[in-house]
């Protein structure tokens, strides 16, 4: 298919695309009049006049203003007005993008528009008519559509547009009533739009995006499905506010092009929602944190002439509330409140419908707070908030109280008492005033009488505690409920109870109270504080309470290990001079007499009370017996013995019966015989001897007839049977042969002396092993 084929088959079925699209139509004839009184309006109940509209004047037979009709289409409104920053006709969907837009420099904007948004408009489209209300409130529906909606442009660029509205020939400024609903923000493409991500451009340029904002009013963007030729729109609005009724109002609706005349915008007026309405106000309700406080009348007023016929109805009932036939309607008790109005002259009516509701009734107690006086001069701090409770009836729902010196205060809310956690009393006996707030801010009042009890109590007994953990410094743990509550308790009323301080000062604020189970900090004798209460908050009196820490460390009671002879018996013993003494065995005297092995532990107590433990580790220990002794022979200076024995019992040991060592190896030992033996140290007796032989041999001998070394000899090598001595020199050739039983070797060869040099030797042994070793001949 040829280029010409194809552009003719494209425009072919563009054309099938759009007849066949389900959009709006506009007609651009209609005048200001018309578009107003029968369009937007279309009701007997307003009074419109002083019609007026502008707009484009540069593109012959069109105009920037007329009537719209969704038709088939799913545009949310079915009819209405059209004000465009361009052709009104180029509204008509469906949606083409990259749409530059239209317009003129030459096309004005408006000055109030300018004033209002605080932009330099062009493009203005105007439709204005003033409007005598016959009820207190105005309001009509509208949806903004752009083609701002696209690309980075929300985040920088919007049309302006504005429903204004004030008293006609008032010097006032107009007010903008389309806004984002409860705020003053306009609407607008920048003001509502979703999330809008970043954007290069065809230049290369990065444009950031941005947020969303207000996006629960967006309604979304279009597509070639589009019924209006916008690239996105809001949902539909309301626009509204206040006003007098039988008052002249001027209404001005204007949209105008920001700066550049590119890409237009619309603003789509639904039709009839431009008419008499009713506000009674917002809903008095729980969920809306505004309900009636309890016991409270709220007027239900329409703010209307007493000429019209008014009807009041509750909780959906047909029936009217007999006789209630006024402007307005005194409401005493919860209830869906409905006024219906019909509006002389003219035969309309209007209506609106609220629901009010009481919030719960406030029950409070009057309290009495005993303060305490510990100094005696009738003036003390304390904590008033010890009354929240009681005053608010432990109801968690009532969120706020606050407390002032005077009724007057209370009820204009001045000079509140600024800290009530240490609330300084000024006289022996007060009155204050509690002012109490729910969640809803509804108020009640309560009093709060703070007075000096008179409560003797009687001056206490020191505490006596014993240091029962091994340091022994004077510190201890004292259960303050068990140890001092009773005695202090002791001849007062029943339902008292106590809390403990540091300090007096401490006491008398109730801060930074001790727990319970409370170590001292001062050793040995510390004072501490009691406040004894009546109820949660009442004092009843402060006294001083005193403990004392007794220490008790006799002597010699450290763990002692011991032991026990198979078959005898030992005595166990303490010091005498103790009050009491309690043995694991069940015997109460200082010594015990026991014959088996075994802990025993000895509780000695004093004059005090206080007790201390001791333990007997008793072991059994009997007699050794040798079963073997180890020797490490021809070792020199590192000659060993080591003894391998059995036997219960703690031992030392031996090789020569007078020194006795804790270990059973023996090192550094000469040649020689030894007895091996093990003794009990706790005088069990001693082991049967062992007899150990250490062979050695001389590192070198002198034969030179002094007497001295004259014979190389290898000592107790006669105690090893069948053994053989064989003696060579440097070169490996035999010098001597002896056996065990030999006298040893005096330096000669076939009678000859040797020159002085080193020899070697070895021992073969009958077991079959060998020892070598050499030594030297000295002349």
């Amino acid at each position: 298919m040829n280029p010409p084929k194809l552009l003719a088959t494209a425009i072919l079925l563009f054309s099938l695309s759009f007849a066949n699209a389900q959009v709006i139509t506009v007609d651009d004839t209609k005048t200001a009049q018309q578009l107003i009184e029968n369009v937007l309006v279309n009701s007997s109940c307003a009074n419109v006049s002083g019609f007026n509209a502008s707009g484009n004047t540069f593109t012959p037979g069109q105009k920037s203003y007329g009537y719209f009709n969704a038709g088939n289409s799913n545009f949310p409104l079915k009819e209405g007005v059209l004000l465009s920053t361009f052709n009104s006709k180029t509204a008509i969907g469906p949606y083409v993008s990259n749409q530059i837009g239209g317009g003129n420099k030459s096309w004005a904007g408006d000055a109030d528009l300018d004033r209002i948004l605080g932009i330099k408009s062009i493009n203005a489209t105007v439709v204005e008519f003033d409007f005598v209300p016959l009820t207190n409130f105005i309001s009509f529906n509208y949806i903004f559509a752009s083609n701002e909606y696209q690309s980075y442009f929300p985040c920088e660029f919007s049309d302006g547009f504005a429903f204004l509205i004030k008293e006609k020939g008032s010097t006032d400024d107009y007010k903008n009533i389309a806004v984002i609903p409860g705020t003053a923000v306009p609407v607008s493409s920048k003001n509502i739009h979703p999330v809008i991500n970043s954007v290069i451009d065809s230049q290369n340029i990065t444009h950031p995006g941005c947020n969303s904002i207000n996006e629960t009013y967006f309604n979304g963007f279009n597509n070639t499905a589009s019924p209006v030729n916008y690239s996105g729109q809001t949902i539909k609005l309301n626009a509204q506010t206040e006003v007098t009724a039988g008052k002249i109002y001027h209404i001005k609706l204007v949209i105008a092009d920001d700066g550049p005349e590119y890409y237009d915008s619309s603003v789509f007026l639904e039709a009839g929602s431009f008419s008499a309405k009713m506000d009674l106000g917002p809903d008095r309700t729980a969920a809306s944190s505004s309900p009636i406080c309890f016991g409270e009348n709220y007027l239900l007023d329409t703010k209307l002439s007493p000429s019209y016929t008014f009807e009041w109805y509750k909780d959906s009932s047909p029936i009217p509330i007999p006789g209630e036939t006024k402007p307005s309607l005194t409401v005493t008790d919860t209830g869906t409140y409905k006024v219906k109005v019909t509006l002389s002259p003219s035969v309309c009516t209007a209506e609106d419908e609220v629901r009010v509701e009481y919030a719960p009734q406030i029950v409070l107690n009057d309290a009495t707070l005993y303060r305490c006086d510990p100094d005696g001069d009738a003036l003390s701090v304390s904590d008033i908030t010890a009354a929240d409770n009681i005053i608010k009836n432990n109801d968690p729902k009532l969120t706020k109280l606050v407390y002032y010196k005077s009724l007057l205060d209370a009820q204009n809310e001045t000079n509140p008492i600024p800290n009530p956690a240490v609330y300084s009393s000024s006289v022996a006996t007060e009155t204050l005033y509690a002012r109490v707030s729910n969640a809803f801010g509804c108020t009640k009042y309560a009093l709060l009488n703070i007075v000096l009890p008179n409560n003797p109590i009687s001056t206490q007994n020191p505490i006596e505690s014993c240091d029962t953990d091994n340091s022994q410094d004077g510190m201890t743990q004292f259960n303050l409920n068990v140890q001092i509550t009773p005695q202090l308790m002791n001849g007062l009323p029943q339902g008292l109870t106590a809390e403990y301080y540091l300090t007096q000062n401490d006491a008398v604020l109730r801060k930074n109270q001790l727990p319970n189970l409370f170590t001292n900090t001062i050793p040995y004798q510390q004072t501490i504080y009691a406040r004894i209460l009546n109820g949660p908050g009442d004092c009843y009196g402060i006294t001083p309470e005193t403990l004392i820490i007794n220490t008790f460390d006799p002597p010699n009671f450290q763990d002692l290990t011991t032991g026990l002879c198979d078959g005898s018996s030992k005595d166990l013993t303490v010091d005498s001079g103790f009050s009491s003494y309690l043995w694991n065995t069940g015997s109460t005297a200082n010594t015990i007499n026991v014959t088996a092995a075994g802990e025993y532990t000895v509780t000695v107590t004093n004059s005090r009370g206080c007790q201390k433990t001791k333990k007997f580790i008793v072991k059994p220990s009997g007699i050794a017996t040798i079963t073997d002794v180890k020797v490490n022979n021809f070792s020199d200076a590192e000659n060993m013995v080591t003894i391998h024995y059995i036997g219960n019992g703690n031992f030392e040991f031996s090789l020569d019966g007078n020194f006795y060592q804790d270990s059973p190896i023996f090192n550094g030992l000469e040649a020689g015989i030894y007895w091996a033996a093990a003794r009990d140290k706790n005088g069990c007796g001693t082991s049967a001897s062992y007899k150990v032989y250490i062979i050695d041999y001389p590192r070198f001998f002198t034969p030179n007839n002094d007497g001295y070394n004259d014979i190389w000899k290898i000592k107790n090598l006669d105690i090893l049977p069948k053994s053989a001595l064989t003696i060579f020199d440097r070169y490996g050739k035999l010098i001597k042969q002896l056996d065990e039983t030999g006298n040893g070797w005096n330096g000669t060869y076939n009678g000859k002396e040797l020159p002085a040099d080193d020899y070697w030797f070895a021992i073969n042994f009958a077991d079959g092993k060998t020892m070598k070793g050499h030594f030297s001949l000295k002349r």
